[in-house]
């Protein structure tokens, strides 16, 4: 993970994200381009979109309105030629407006892991190519056991039955928050553990 601010270094905002920028810096890094001294304002946070967008392969938007500051990053990452792919969510739900307006405007539409890697499969290395001929099954992947986090394992604990679940149901039964549970199974989506049906609900592998 590269944590971009839109502040100093030395002016952690809001404060109480400084364990996790702490966390972050770790094994990845932080980075800025403000001063020490500068203060997040409202003009700071499009200057670090900007910067979020350069870097990066792809923009996936999850929830925006219409008029959030995903949008702004949207923005930058079609105007510096990056892949532009949106999450769609419920037509009455504001914080769905943003992401159904990109994909209306040509982004790609996300409905899984798989959708994100064929997207960017020419950016794979060969290791990690999939064939997308054969059911979108992984060839040549590396056997080296994963390492599953706390919130990782607490999900896949759940699916010790063989069960298909959605993903309110794994949160409800994990204890975790509906951010912490997105991210747990996404990540054991990437490492090939879960899989997403159509209906939404999800099946370990």
């Amino acid at each position: 993970t590269v944590a971009v601010c839109g502040c100093g270094l030395d002016h952690i905002y809001p404060p109480e994200n400084l364990d996790l920028l702490q966390a972050i810096v770790r094994q990845g890094a932080a980075m800025s381009e403000f001063p020490f001294g500068r203060r997040a304002d409202r003009q700071t946070f499009p200057m670090r979109n900007r910067i979020v967008a350069g870097m990066s392969q792809a923009i996936i938007v999850i929830e925006s309105d219409a008029s959030g500051g995903s949008m702004i990053t949207a923005r930058f990452a079609g105007e510096q030629g990056r892949a532009l792919m949106a999450v769609p969510g419920r037509i009455d739900q504001a914080s769905s407006a943003g992401c159904h307006q990109l994909i209306r405007d040509g982004a790609s539409l996300v409905t899984s892991v798989e959708d994100i890697l064929e997207e960017l499969k020419f950016h794979l290395p060969p290791s990690l190519q999939l064939d997308f001929t054969s059911n979108l099954q992984a060839v040549d992947v590396p056997t080296e056991p994963c390492v599953l986090s706390a919130s990782e394992q607490s999900v896949m604990n759940v699916f010790r039955g063989g069960e298909r679940i959605d993903l309110d149901t794994i949160g409800q039964l994990c204890g975790l928050s509906a951010q912490a549970t997105a991210i747990a199974v996404m990540q054991l989506e990437l490492k090939h553990l879960l899989r997403k049906h159509r209906d939404g609900a999800y099946e370990a592998l």
